[in-house]
């Protein structure tokens, strides 16, 4: 088995202990969230909710099941049995020294009941798969196409599974576990239709008419289908900035996956040399550069607070981060020769923005500076 990786956000975790009984990992299915729990908590009880022995316990008897687990317990995949929550609210407001730590991979079924369960008892965190600066460093000295088509998750970094093999199955697997216990897809060819589609145009406004019209379904059934993917963390909508100036800015948000292992997967792409000069490697490297960007908030465990720039006559700007009053822009190219004419637009919204602080280009060349950055040093 390999050695565990450390992941940044876990002095975030173990802090909220101090302040809250509860502390709740979201994340998509197979980000670590397992191991991370396992290597912060060894002296708590551990209980995972797709064990159905397990899960039946706690459905039938969840007054015994939460007693059962002592004062501090890990419970795995807890959306599996919701109803445990109100026990849980009840036992912590009786015993204020109790810990619990709740994982789940559906955010829809678990966030909903916990803001009816848990409000102001639990702190909420985010765990995706490895960033850039979690990656062992052997890992970082691939090429960055290798970077992009091999992804980021534990089980194609740490145990080396082949990346097309680990996202056939994993993807297999997203289709008939969460699709069909979310929503009820009646055409699952149509599903893989779309999934493919929307990875085409990754890094592209998401119009849901258009790709109604290519699967052949309706707007609305692609707009509960983006839901979909969203609840499971398998893709992320980035909504336009709007400011005083909205009425000159583009109104559609911009659609990425949290994962480009997996987009390359949907495109087709079976080897990191197809990805060189292909017609989606800029759309990749954009999709790997917007993912390090909300990793880095969400590690840090602040909001995303992640937007992009965009007016009708074309000036644009991939990346905003706001954060402490204040708006970083980034630029970013898949090139690997900088640009003086990459500032362009970034000037330009200084221009028009008053609360610009920073501004940087992502870029698949060599670092210049703290503003000009490979995409490596996010």
């Amino acid at each position: 088995m390999s050695a565990y990786i450390p992941r940044i956000i876990s002095d975030k975790i173990k802090e909220s202990q101090k302040y809250f009984p509860v502390a709740v990992i979201t994340g998509p299915r197979q980000s670590g969230k397992t191991s991370l729990c396992r290597h912060l908590f060894p002296d708590f009880k551990y209980v995972n909710l797709e064990d159905l022995s397990v899960r039946g316990f706690a459905s039938s008897d969840p007054v015994g099941f939460i007693d059962s687990l002592g004062d501090k317990a890990v419970i795995d995949e807890v959306q599996n049995v919701p109803g445990i929550l109100s026990m849980i609210q009840v036992r912590v407001d009786e015993k204020p020294g109790r810990r619990f730590v709740l994982t789940g991979s559906s955010n829809f079924s678990l966030l909903e009941k916990l803001s009816q369960s848990l409000a102001g008892r639990a702190a909420v965190f985010t765990v995706l798969p490895f960033s850039l600066r979690e990656v062992p460093p052997a890992w970082l000295s691939q090429t960055t196409d290798a970077l992009m088509f091999r992804g980021e998750y534990p089980g194609v970094v740490a145990n080396g599974i082949p990346a097309p093999l680990f996202y056939r199955n994993y993807y297999n697997t997203y289709v008939e576990r969460d699709v069909r216990d979310l929503l009820r897809v009646s055409n699952l060819l149509r599903f893989d239709k779309f999934m493919r589609l929307l990875a085409a145009r990754c890094g592209s406004e998401f119009n849901a008419s258009a790709l109604a019209k290519e699967v052949g379904v309706s707007s609305r059934t692609i707009s509960e289908w983006l839901s979909i993917l969203s609840a499971s963390y398998i893709a992320y909508t980035v909504a336009p900035y709007f400011a005083n100036i909205s009425k000159r800015l583009t109104k559609m948000p911009k659609v990425y996956f949290y994962d480009t292992g997996l987009v390359c997967y949907l495109l087709g792409i079976e080897d990191a040399s197809q990805l060189d000069r292909g017609m989606y490697r800029g759309a990749v490297f954009e999709n790997l550069a917007m993912g390090e960007l909300l990793k880095g908030r969400l590690n840090a465990g602040a909001d995303p607070c992640l937007n992009f720039y965009r007016e009708y006559s074309g000036k644009e700007v991939d990346a905003m981060v706001s954060s402490g009053g204040g708006i970083n822009l980034y630029e970013i190219k898949a090139g690997r020769t900088f640009k003086e004419e990459f500032l362009a637009n970034m000037e330009y919204v200084k221009s028009v923005l008053p609360n610009v602080r920073r501004t940087s280009v992502i870029y698949d060349g060599e670092s210049m500076g703290e503003n000009i950055l490979n995409i490596r040093q996010i």
